[in-house]
């Protein structure tokens, strides 16, 4: 398992092998190429691994998940239409155990909880508003916080989930008068200096597609004295 920080491509890879390289999202950058048109992550990785395997040609990378552009952390890729098509499956049947961690201002209503929604997705200004109700094309959102530590005014939370709804939870953690630092989308009263949020995909556990083993990643949080006072 790898943990190089490649300067010239600004990629720090969490794991690699044959099969899948993990690396660790800083804030700002896209998983896949969307209409702004800028790079995304996806051809960082290709052009690093393209170099470093001296690979003449197309190089094969699929992308098996996203994280919101002002988040950071853990992200997945393929490396063989093999492990995509596994790696799609366990993804989308949820036998992934996923813990983030957040940073919020405000104290939550309880230390630890579970907490569930119905969420809409408002597609004109990308959000997702949080209901304690099913509403017409809302769905089931659940996850667990609890709180891990208490810095100067802020309070850091670990949340696990057990959906994976567009923006779930921001909107969650927004709905129970949480919102994460810096997230002005949601709530938050101020952006961060470099547009982030703090919100950071930190551990990821799941069977290698095809080896089997039990991989557990961690991410390093990014350098800021919030993260740092973790």
């Amino acid at each position: 398992m790898s943990k190089e920080i490649s300067t010239k491509h600004n990629l720090q890879v969490l794991h690699e092998d044959n099969h899948i390289i993990v690396v660790n999202k800083r804030v700002g950058d896209i998983v896949q190429g969307d209409k702004t048109g800028d790079k995304p992550l996806s051809e960082v990785v290709k052009e690093y691994l393209k170099e470093k395997y001296n690979k003449p040609g197309e190089v094969f990378l699929g992308v098996v998940h996203r994280l919101d552009r002002p988040t950071t952390g853990i992200v997945v890729f393929a490396r063989t239409s093999k492990a995509l098509t596994r790696l799609n499956e366990l993804f989308s049947k949820r036998e992934t155990q996923k813990t983030y961690w957040a940073v919020v201002k405000n104290k939550p209503p309880k230390t630890e909880e579970n907490l569930v929604h119905f969420l809409k997705r408002n597609e004109k200004n990308n959000t997702s508003k949080a209901h304690l109700k099913e509403v017409p094309e809302s769905k089931k959102a659940s996850l667990d916080y609890k709180i891990i530590k208490e810095l100067n005014n802020y309070f850091a939370l670990e949340i696990h989930l057990h959906t994976g709804r567009h923006h779930q939870i921001r909107a969650q953690l927004s709905a129970i008068g949480c919102p994460i630092k810096g997230d002005l989308k949601y709530g938050f009263d101020r952006s961060n200096p470099d547009g982030g949020i703090h919100l950071h995909a930190r551990k990821l556990v799941f069977t290698h597609p095809v080896t089997k083993e039990t991989l557990e990643i961690m991410a390093p949080t990014p350098n800021d004295v919030i993260w740092n006072a973790l």
